[in-house]
């Protein structure tokens, strides 16, 4: 957690209230440290901007789980429309 946290810019608290507030569940390594995905990563700064933009932080986890949805939304629409063509 100490890395992602260094990478990221954040505190490794910070990381855990992302947790905490459902935007993600890293996986565990054997000795119960935390492993984030890029992914989960890319989640995290992307919190982390909104957050340092004013938005409070379950607000800011609740936008981008939209915007994760919404872009998945977009990709199936997207699909069946070239199956429909």
């Amino acid at each position: 957690m100490g890395r992602a946290a260094d990478i990221l810019g954040v505190t490794p608290a910070f990381l855990r209230s992302l947790d905490a507030a459902e935007l993600f569940v890293p996986q565990r390594s054997a000795g119960g440290h935390r492993r984030y995905s890029r992914y989960q990563l890319h989640l995290a700064q992307r919190a982390r901007d909104l957050v340092n933009q004013g938005t409070a932080l379950d607000a800011a986890c609740r936008i981008i789980i939209l915007e994760d949805q919404l872009a998945e939304a977009q990709r199936l629409n997207a699909e069946l429309q070239r199956r429909v063509d």
